[in-house]
């Protein structure tokens, strides 16, 4: 292992418009070979909407995962985010993991109810873990959040860690935020991992507030970014230090005890 450099993109998701949410990305784009990883909000380049007729893709015509992965090339990192997918006549919130012009599929387990997803979105049924760099990261999205049993912790039988980093995309809300910032801090507790989480700003189609608060997290829970502007567009940096983790699962070996 590494350390990891970490960049998200917190920004205002253009509503169901593609090419300009795509253009905003270029635009906000770290530097080339700044960061290792890269995160986008969910559903990067529509927002989170329920028009799927319009706005979903094909896994093999998809223009979104042809932008990613350029992008990917282009900044010579891996990138993170969701989209909407279609396959077998079926709609997926569809994570993507992307990097060296591969792609890692995780499709949301817990479609939000209270929006309107579990009516057309057909909810994934396996648990991802992407190995990158030496470090295991744990893909989910959104409302998975509010679900610790999807992101359980164990060792294996050499006693090394299920998960190092729980990565989550969002378009999680201002008025229930407290919620979002609470419930990240408690997975990296109670997993012993870092958590890195983005999150869109600005309104949506629907009228809803997003407050950003995208934060990156500690295997103690504690914020590495607390001055970011909330409501700012822009890039997040942020660092990942194997020593920092496993001198914590030595010191307090509470995995080991599950």
């Amino acid at each position: 292992m590494q350390d990891l450099n970490i960049g998200i993109l917190q920004f205002d998701q253009a509503w169901e418009d593609k090419q300009k949410n795509f253009s905003k990305i270029k635009h906000l784009s770290p530097n080339k070979g700044s960061v290792d990883l890269l995160l986008l909000p969910e559903m990067f380049h529509t927002g989170f909407t329920m028009n799927h007729k319009t706005h979903s893709e094909k896994t093999q015509h998809s223009i979104g995962l042809d932008f990613l992965h350029s992008l990917s090339k282009e900044l010579q990192c891996a990138i993170y985010t969701s989209l909407i997918i279609e396959e077998n006549k079926r709609i997926f919130n569809r994570g993507v993991f992307i990097y060296n012009g591969e792609n890692n599929f995780y499709d949301k387990r817990k479609c939000f109810g209270l929006g309107g997803e579990t009516d057309s979105f057909t909810p994934g049924k396996n648990e991802v873990i992407v190995d990158f760099k030496g470090w295991k990261l744990n893909l989910q999205i959104c409302y998975d959040l509010r679900f610790p049993e999807l992101t359980r912790n164990q060792l294996d039988a050499n006693g090394i860690a299920k998960s190092d980093v729980l990565l989550y995309v969002a378009n999680w809300p201002k008025k229930r935020i407290q919620h979002w910032v609470s419930l990240l801090k408690a997975r990296a507790i109670e997993n012993q991992c870092y958590v890195v989480a983005c999150n869109r700003v600005g309104i949506d189609g629907n009228n809803i507030e997003y407050n950003g608060n995208s934060l990156i997290i500690d295997p103690n829970g504690i914020i590495q970014n607390p001055t970011f502007e909330k409501y700012t567009e822009g890039i997040i940096n942020g660092r990942l230090s194997p020593q920092i983790l496993l001198n914590l699962r030595e010191k307090l070996p509470f995995l080991e005890d599950r």
